[in-house]
């Protein structure tokens, strides 16, 4: 015990052992050393301490603000200069005359009223327009419809194109009416009610009424004062496949299908001449109107094929019925 007590304060070196001073002094070193080396090399091989912590902060900070300004770029999020009005007018401009050209083309056209043939329905001056979608599906023009058509030949022989004196003028017209803006002054086109078409007989004796297929039409929308022969009884006529007799609503002052019999087709207009059907008044405002198919023309018995109708439906209804009853036989 008194070794003990005397060893202590002597100072002497202490025994070297596992549980000596220095070797838990080396363990604790050899500890400390792989953390110092991470955090030294984690900021770029300065020793750690308050001042190298505040700049590294700083720095990290900046290459975040550097990392989020790519990202914004990368984004589109950075504003792009807008281009100039002017230089998209033309490109806005020649998209407006491609889809006005493929409209006159395919779907709708305008066309001017040039005389007082189509009174009191069409006045001189107004602009209908015509539909030229349904032909491309095979539509064929029905009774009652007012049809814009081309001259069947020798209709319009002594009508002169109606066309601006002014060449500045005539020029704007000319690209207009191509494109569809406006009605063409140069294309020889008539515009009339169809009366009748192919396979139907139609007459008019004396002062009228005409007859379709021998029913008697009302005509309400005629020219007041007019009769429906006009000054020009017609028939019976019998109307060829493919073709329609047509007649102006001011029968006084139309040279219609009655003028024309004694040019081929015997005064009726072929099918394929007819440039689409004529649906609504568009200008001038105060003359705006539909034109609808008249009631007089949804008369029963007027259609010529209408008594083959019965037949043909009883046929078509056999067909199945019979089939149904062989099978059931076998």
């Amino acid at each position: 015990m008194g070794d003990l007590v005397v060893g202590a304060r002597s100072g002497a070196p202490e025994p070297e052992g596992p549980g000596s001073r220095a070797v838990r002094s080396a363990q604790s070193a050899q500890a400390v050393q792989p953390a110092d080396a991470g955090t030294a090399a984690a900021a770029g091989g300065r020793l750690v301490g308050a001042p190298n912590d505040a700049e590294d902060v700083v720095s990290e900070a900046a290459e975040e603000n550097d990392t989020a300004q790519d990202s914004s770029d990368e984004t589109g999020t950075r504003p792009q200069r807008q281009r100039s009005f002017w230089k998209e007018l033309p490109i806005l401009i020649g998209i407006a005359l491609i889809l006005a050209l493929v409209i006159k083309t395919f779907f709708v056209q305008a066309f001017s009223i040039p005389s007082g043939s189509m009174e009191q329905t069409l006045k001189i001056g107004d602009r209908v327009l015509v539909d030229k979608l349904t032909p491309w599906f095979g539509s064929e023009p029905e009774r009652g419809e007012v049809v814009v058509f081309h001259d069947p030949g020798g209709w319009l022989n002594d009508e002169p194109t109606q066309q601006n004196s002014n060449a500045f003028v005539r020029g704007i017209q000319n690209v207009f009416s191509f494109i569809g803006l406006m009605p063409s002054s140069n294309e020889k086109d008539l515009i009339k009610r169809v009366i009748a078409v192919g396979g139907d007989t139609v007459e008019c004796q004396g002062s009228g009424p005409v007859k379709v297929n021998g029913i008697a039409l009302d005509e309400p929308y005629l020219y007041p004062g007019n009769t429906p022969c006009g000054e020009k009884p017609f028939g019976p006529v019998k109307v060829p496949d493919g073709r329609i007799w047509v007649m102006g609503d001011h029968r006084g002052d139309s040279l219609d299908s009655r003028y024309h019999q004694d040019q081929p087709g015997g005064g009726t207009v072929p099918v394929k001449n007819v440039v689409g059907r004529a649906f609504v008044v568009a200008w001038p405002i105060g003359d705006w109107a539909t034109l609808p198919v008249p009631d007089t023309f949804d008369q029963k018995g007027l259609s010529a094929s209408a008594p083959l109708l019965p037949p043909m439906a009883g046929a078509a209804a056999a067909v199945p019925a019979v089939w149904w009853l062989r099978r059931r036989r076998h």
